[in-house]
C-alpha cells in the first residue's frame, strides 16, 4: 500500500496543471458587488490572503484514480516561497512516504521501499506541455488568487481580472489568458475564495480546486476542507484534504535529505505504473 501511496501523491502533485477549459467569460457592464466596485471586490479577495510565513496542519488525505479510494493520514507543511511538504504517516506517526515541492521541482520519497523520484518543473512542463511553477501550486494550497508566472499579488493586480457576478458567487477570470484559462470563484460579501479552476482552452481538461469549512487562523480564515478534481480524462482523478490542528509554526526543516541508501526511480517508470 505504501508504494501506491507514493505514486498517488506524485500524481496529485504533478498533474496539477493538466487543467481544463471552459470558454472565456466576459462582462459587458460594470457591476456593484455588495456596495463595492469590481476593482474593490478583487482587491478584497487579494487582501484576504493569509500572509503567513508558515503553515502546518494534520492531514487526512484521500485519493481516487478511478480504481477506488485510498485514505491515509499525515502532515501538511508549507513555508511561503520555499517549500510544500506532505508527510504520510499512517502508523503510530511513523513516516512511510513524503512529497516535497520546492521552486526547483518535486521530490517524492518512498521510505518503505527506500527509493525516490526527483523531477524538475522544466521536465514536468515539457511532459505536460503546460506552464507549471511552484507559485501556482503554492497559491492553490494556500487558497490564494494568483496570476500565472507571478508571485504574491497586490492591489495593482486587480485590473488583471475580469469580474462576472453569478448566482453562485463572483467569477474572477484572468484577462489575456492564452492557452490556459484561469478562473476563480469568490463568495460575496466576504470575498472568500471558494474555487480555483485552470483550464486548457478548447478542451475538456481542467483542474478544479474547491475550498470549504473555513476556520480562523490568526486574523484571517483558512479552508480546512479542500477538494480537487482533474476533469476531462477517461478516468476520474480526485483528491481531498481534510485539515485539522492548524498552526503557523515554522520550526521544522525546510528541505529533506535523501539517504545514499535510497535508489532513484525515473519518472517514466512511475508514469507506466500510473497509466496502466
Amino acid at each position: 500500500m505504501t508504494k501506491r501511496i507514493s505514486y498517488l501523491l506524485m500524481t496529485v502533485l504533478m498533474v496539477a496543471l493538466l487543467a481544463s477549459c471552459s470558454a472565456t467569460k466576459s462582462i459587458k457592464t460594470s457591476h456593484s458587488i455588495e456596495g463595492m466596485t469590481e476593482k474593490e471586490f478583487v482587491e478584497h479577495v487579494i487582501d484576504n490572503a493569509g500572509g503567513w510565513h508558515a503553515l502546518t496542519a494534520k492531514m487526512a488525505l484521500s485519493v481516487d484514480l478511478g480504481k477506488g479510494t485510498t485514505k491515509v493520514n499525515g502532515t501538511l507543511r508549507i513555508k511561503k516561497g520555499e517549500v510544500i511538504q506532505m508527510s504520510i504517516a499512517p502508523f503510530l506517526g511513523i513516516e512511510v512516504a513524503r512529497a516535497e515541492i520546492s521552486p526547483d521541482g518535486i521530490l517524492v520519497i518512498d521510505r518503505m521501499n527506500k527509493r525516490y523520484v526527483e523531477v524538475s518543473f522544466a521536465e514536468i512542463e515539457a511532459l505536460a506541455k503546460a506552464d507549471l511553477d511552484f507559485h501556482t501550486l503554492q497559491a492553490l494550497f494556500l487558497n490564494e488568487l494568483f496570476l500565472p508566472g507571478k508571485g504574491d499579488l497586490t492591489a495593482r493586480d486587480a485590473s488583471s481580472f475580469k469580474v462576472e457576478p453569478e448566482a453562485e458567487g463572483v467569477w474572477l477570470n484572468v484577462k489575456r489568458a492564452k492557452r490556459f484559462g484561469y478562473h476563480f470563484l469568490a463568495e460575496a460579501p466576504e470575498a472568500l475564495l471558494k474555487e480555483s479552476y485552470i483550464g486548457l482552452n478548447g478542451t475538456p481538461y481542467g483542474l478544479r480546486w474547491k475550498y470549504e469549512d473555513f476556520r480562523s487562523l490568526g486574523k484571517k480564515n483558512f479552508p480546512t476542507d479542500m477538494k480537487l478534481a482533474f476533469e476531462g480524462g477517461k478516468k476520474p482523478v480526485k483528491a481531498a484534504f481534510a485539515l485539522s490542528r492548524l498552526s503557523t509554526d515554522a520550526d521544522w526543516e525546510t528541505r529533506t535529505e535523501i539517504s545514499p541508501k535510497y535508489n532513484k526511480v525515473e519518472l517514466e517508470e512511475i508514469l507506466k505504473l500510473l497509466l496502466k
